[in-house]
């Protein structure tokens, strides 16, 4: 018979799996599938994520697991964005320890075997505007906010009374030039797409600097 840990390794995408599949790869009682898992869990061979979300541990993969990417299979809908966002992009110079995500549930925090999430309740007209689908060197996939929405989504959760370019580039160290490259189509999608009247006050003070 063969042990959790050995059908995850043919069936688990990129190492990564839910109770639900082991349901599926297993046949068998309830009580069968739990003691599969529960060997694997004692053994070290497989850690629990999250309620119900499940990996194989390091020893076992090829490519350890894109963070990024498993975000939105621990809370979802989401994407990634705020600092994690800005960090990706190349726009702000300090490493990021939590994987910060906009969601459109409430705030939630997880703490992880494979580090924190941070989940926090963004409302917008338009939850996937401007943001994209990125490609990992695993094969995997993560949703990243543009920079400018990663922007919009930090002064909305922080309560930030910003209108111009200067406390994002005291406060963040953002560099100028890169927010002199933002496109004005950019704006065209944000601007409306937020209740928050301070991202609405930021995104119209921001782009009248810039002269877009």
């Amino acid at each position: 018979m063969q042990t959790l840990t050995e059908i995850a390794l043919e069936q688990a995408e990129r190492g990564v799996f839910t109770r639900q599949e082991i349901d599926c790869w297993s046949p068998g009682s309830p009580d069968r599938q739990f003691s599969l898992l529960k060997r694997a869990l004692a053994a070290g061979e497989v850690v629990r994520i999250h309620r119900g979300l499940y990996a194989l541990a390091d020893k076992y993969l090829r490519e350890r697991i894109d963070p990024l990417a498993l975000a939105q299979r621990i809370h979802g809908p989401s994407y990634i964005s705020l600092e994690t966002a800005l960090s990706r992009h190349g726009w702000i110079p300090e490493a990021v320890y939590t994987i910060t995500s906009a969601s459109m549930d409430r705030a939630r925090e997880f703490d992880t075997p494979l580090g924190r999430f941070s989940f926090t309740r963004v409302p917008q007209k338009t939850f996937y505007g401007a943001v994209d689908r990125v490609e990992n060197d695993q094969g995997g996939s993560f949703l990243l906010a543009s920079p400018l929405k990663a922007l919009a989504d930090y002064v909305c959760v922080h309560k930030c009374d910003w209108t111009s370019a200067r406390p994002v580039v005291e406060s963040l160290r953002v560099d100028e030039t890169s927010l002199a490259g933002v496109a004005a189509e950019e704006f065209d999608v944000l601007e409306g797409n937020y209740s928050s009247q301070r991202v609405r006050r930021f995104l119209k003070g921001l782009r009248k600097e810039l002269g877009k």
